[in-house]
Parts: C-alpha cells; sequence; structure tokens
C-alpha cells in the first residue's frame, strides 16, 4: 500500500498540530513498516539546515518512506488548493497513491481514498475566540473537507459530536483516535527539578499555565480568580501564578488583568520553556491550571497528570475525557467556580495525594503506539475499499 501524508504542519509549527503530526507518524511508520509512504509538504519558506528537516530526512532513511517536496509556501499551498481550487491532484508530486491522510484540517486535490483528521471545531464553536481570517478560512475549507473524506478522524468524542452536530458527517464515517503523550513526561530527578528550578528563577510554590496566551484559553478569568484567592487570604501568601507560553491574537485584556492584580511578581509570564524543561516545571508546579473554554483534546492537562501534578481544569468539551477523575473540574465561564477550585486544590492535601497518585495511570491511556495503530487500521479499511 502506498499512503500519502501532508507532511506540511510538521515541519512549519513548532507546536500545536506540527508536534502532532511528527509524533504521530514517526510512531506510524514504526507501526507499519510494510506499507510504503510519500511525506509531501509545502517546501516554500523553510530552513533546510532546520530540527524538523533533520527529522524528515532521519524518517527518510527508512525503507519504503520518500519525501515529496512542493516548491510553494504553505500560504500559497494553500490559495491554490483551497481558494482558488485548482484541480491539481498531489499526485503530480507523490505519484501514485492508495490512501492520502491529511492530519490538519483540509484535503487536498487527490485520485486516492482519504482519511482527514480534524482537531476541533473551535471556529464554529467558539468564532468569537478565534482570529476573524481563520474563521473565515476554516468555515469554507473544513466543511468541504469534511464532505469529500472517506473517513474522518476526531481528537475525542466531544469532538466526533460536533462534527456530527455542525458538519453533518455521520458517527459510522469517524472514528476517534485520541493522541498520545510525548516521551519525558513524567516523574523527574530531583537534581534535574533543582537546576532548572534555579534556572528559570522559579518560587517554593507556583500554580502553572502552559498554552497560547489567547482568549479560548481564558487566561484573563484565570488570573482574575487568582486574583481572587490571594487578596482574599485563600491560599498560601507565597503561592505564585506562572504563565507558560507564547503571546496570542487578543492577549491585550490579559495583560491588563495582570496590571489590574497588582501582585506583581507572583503573576510572572514566561514567553517559552523548551520541551526538555517542561517536564520539570509540571513536577516543581504544586498544581497546573487549565481553564480552558473549549479544546479538542486538552494535552497540556494530559502532560501535568503524566507528572503527577494535581490539575485544575475545565468542564467542558474534551477535558472531562482527558482528565477522567484525576482532576478538579470548575466552570470555565465563572471566576468563583475557578477560584473555588483552586482553593480546593491547595488547601485540601489528602486530594492533591489523591490526584497525583491518579494522575500518571489516567495519562498510561493515551499513546501514540495505541493511536498509530488505529490510523494504520484505517488505511488498510480504506486500500480495501479503493480495491
Amino acid at each position: 500500500m502506498i499512503i500519502g501524508i501532508d507532511y506540511t504542519a510538521a515541519l512549519h509549527q513548532g507546536a500545536g498540530i506540527g508536534r502532532y503530526t511528527r509524533d504521530l507518524i514517526g510512531a506510524v511508520l514504526e507501526q507499519g513498516p510494510q506499507h510504503q509512504y510519500r511525506l509531501f509538504y509545502a517546501a516554500g519558506g523553510l530552513d533546510a539546515g532546520g530540527p524538523y528537516m533533520a527529522e524528515l530526512a532521519r524518517l527518510c532513511r527508512r525503507p519504503g518512506v520518500r519525501a515529496a517536496p512542493i516548491p510553494l509556501s504553505p500560504r500559497r499551498l494553500t490559495q491554490l488548493w483551497q481558494r482558488l481550487r485548482a484541480p491539481l491532484p498531489v499526485e503530480l508530486f507523490t505519484g501514485r497513491l492508495d490512501v492520502l491522510h491529511a492530519p490538519d484540517f483540509v484535503l487536498p486535490p487527490t485520485f486516492a481514498r482519504t482519511l482527514l483528521t480534524v482537531h476541533d471545531l473551535s471556529f464554529l464553536v467558539h468564532p468569537e475566540l478565534t482570529v476573524p481570517s481563520m474563521v473565515r478560512y476554516l468555515s469554507g475549507a473544513v466543511p468541504r473537507s469534511a464532505r469529500r473524506a472517506d473517513h474522518i478522524l476526531a481528537d475525542s468524542l466531544a469532538t466526533q459530536r460536533d462534527i456530527t452536530s455542525l458538519l453533518g458527517a455521520p458517527e459510522s464515517r469517524m472514528s476517534v483516535v485520541y493522541p498520545g503523550l510525548a516521551a519525558g513526561f513524567g516523574p523527574r530527578p530531583a537534581e534535574e527539578c533543582a537546576e532548572v528550578r534555579a534556572r528559570l528563577g522559579l518560587p517554593e510554590r507556583f500554580l502553572v499555565f502552559v498554552s497560547t496566551l489567547s482568549p479560548r484559553k481564558n487566561v484573563e478569568r484565570l488570573v482574575d480568580a487568582f486574583a481572587q484567592v490571594v487578596s482574599q487570604g485563600r491560599v498560601a501568601p507565597d503561592l505564585a501564578l506562572i504563565l507558560i507560553g507564547s503571546r496570542g491574537w487578543m492577549d491585550e485584556g490579559i495583560f491588563a488583568a495582570i496590571e489590574r492584580a497588582g501582585l506583581g511578581e507572583r503573576i510572572r509570564w514566561l514567553r517559552y520553556v523548551g520541551d526538555n524543561d517542561l517536564p520539570a516545571v509540571y513536577n516543581l508546579a504544586s498544581a497546573m491550571v487549565y481553564p480552558s473554554i473549549y479544546e479538542g483534546f486538552g494535552l497540556p492537562a494530559l502532560e501535568a497528570l503524566a507528572c503527577g501534578t494535581p490539575v485544575l481544569t475545565a468542564d467542558n468539551s474534551s477535558l472531562p475525557e482527558v482528565v477522567g477523575d484525576a482532576a478538579v473540574l470548575v466552570d470555565a465561564m465563572s471566576v468563583p467556580s475557578i477560584a473555588g477550585g483552586i482553593e480546593r486544590l491547595m488547601n485540601d492535601s489528602a486530594l492533591r495525594a489523591r490526584l497525583a497518585a491518579q494522575g500518571p495511570a489516567q495519562a498510561r491511556r493515551f499513546t501514540w503506539d495505541h493511536a498509530a495503530q488505529q490510523v494504520l487500521a484505517c488505511y488498510e479499511q480504506l486500500a480495501q475499499q479503493r480495491r
């Protein structure tokens, strides 16, 4: 079987869908060496010496795996295929394919049987929390792709329900394939944690939030809730809030909330923490707080669970699926609910101990090997349909 995979996000995006694509396809190639693979991608603007290109070169040393660069930038290729709908099939660059997998929301033109991954429908469920240009683009391209796809992968049952209700795709044409957990997330040695604490200047006790600072992540309400429990003396006087993530769309309200709180260094923003340091940060944190308004999966919560860090997250979308009984759930739209969850988590040592014990077991349910096995089964079923 010859399988074409859109590898563009893996080479152009460090986190998010880029990381998802690298981890999933790496596991797929490991689990399914009997097949041939064509990893096609928009090659414009890539750093030939970058780490993701080096990873691609390593993958292509496997028997049957070939790269298929397309000499355009992702934006130009999107314009060609999605906005202009140019009938230029991907086989012009890959050669014949039996199955094509698009892991980033949209399908290119192809003669093959098609598998489409839809991670979430935030642009339809909460368009007010999404960049307007992305709402316009995805609101057209994703429903078109979903109609064309022979099969659709959803990151969670919550996303599958959204696809059925908003795009009209029947459940019989969908599978839920949960993302896995990257290697390295788990308990870390005390010496490593101490070195990371000293290098990053982390306090003795802190809550940590990890994600882009954007409206959907609900950071403004989180900051307001933290300020509330601190000002009312409901938590330890030395507890801090550490925000880790790049600036996002419409983040002005977040920084206004930090200023309004007037807590100085007790609320700190770290723009970036490397993947190698993040597990130690989770290990050091008193708790991880992630009261997002909507998630297709919610990977940061899973990472914290794996590290044995107590988690506070929201009771919406996919988040209860990810954390199970191993987290405190709150109403994301209510500052008092978030504040109450923080107070409960920080003042109930028995609860923290229970969540710390349950978290790693819950996280072990999500592996890239299992995801790859499910995806390979989808490839094989689609190829049989082609015959």
